[in-house]
């Protein structure tokens, strides 16, 4: 029975948040991918499927798309002809069509969540490993990068003269995250913004990073998921087990 209701939640939440999420998609939007999606005024507007009457329904489709795609990135975890059949019964439960959705999840709830379970944690461990490659590649290319005992690896670019911060300080900054694979997700840099947050709230990858540096300083640091965002990554843009590698500018410790 709880095998059921967990599957069940997963679409009942999204139809009922629906307007809510879209409202906050478009709120953050900005701050999580700006460099992505707003880097060129160039850019031409995208050709729209239907006419503006219909797009608004349109939308709502494809914003359900996005906050399912995101739970737990379940369209790297299909086949395509799986896809096919979740579209399938999606549209069915939408038309009325469908079998009795209840008896259907308590006939083969289980069984789909032991499917899921098994390939997100083949995925996940492939990406760990990919992360722990790339870690001890950076390693074998920089002489002058040090792997703390939590993982952590500190690559110092330019070695700052000011105070070093303490997780009791509140920090300016501006950084450059990316996937191992180059993946720009975040990036202050490319906002043209410095940040300011305390940080004993962020990741404990920059915790222990930042505490490294001094004013004016730069540095690289890579963490693995242990000390970045986990098993669980973070929404659409970093995945579960990711490893991550910022460059870091440290430009004042207020205390």
């Amino acid at each position: 029975m709880q095998q059921r209701f967990g599957i069940m939640t997963l679409l009942t939440t999204l139809l009922s948040s629906t307007a809510r999420a879209f409202v906050v998609q478009q709120r953050t939007s900005a701050v999580l991918s700006s460099a992505r999606f707003m880097s060129s005024t160039d850019t031409p507007a995208p050709i729209m499927p239907h006419d503006d009457e219909k797009m608004p329904y349109y939308a709502l489709g494809l914003n359900l798309a996005m906050q399912v795609g995101g739970q737990g990135n379940i369209k790297t975890l299909l086949e395509k002809d799986e896809m096919e059949l979740v579209l399938e019964g999606f549209c069915d439960n939408l038309r009325g069509t469908s079998a009795d959705p209840r008896i259907v999840l308590q006939t083969y709830g289980k069984e789909l969540n032991s499917i899921l379970q098994e390939r997100s944690s083949r995925i996940v461990d492939l990406v760990k490993k990919e992360g722990e490659e790339f870690i001890q590649n950076f390693l074998d290319c920089n002489d002058e990068a040090v792997q703390k005992e939590s993982g952590m690896v500190y690559c110092p670019m330019k070695e700052g003269e000011g105070a070093s911060p303490t997780l009791q300080s509140t920090v300016e900054v501006h950084y450059h995250g990316t996937l191992t694979d180059g993946t720009v997700f975040d990036s202050s840099v490319d906002r043209g913004q410095t940040i300011s947050f305390p940080l004993g709230g962020v990741i404990r990858g920059w915790q222990e990073g930042l505490q490294l540096m001094k004013e004016g300083g730069k540095a690289t640091l890579l963490c693995p998921p242990d000390i970045a965002y986990g098993d669980a990554g973070s929404g659409e843009v970093i995945p579960p087990g990711a490893t991550l590698k910022f460059e870091v500018e440290l430009f004042k410790v207020a205390n």
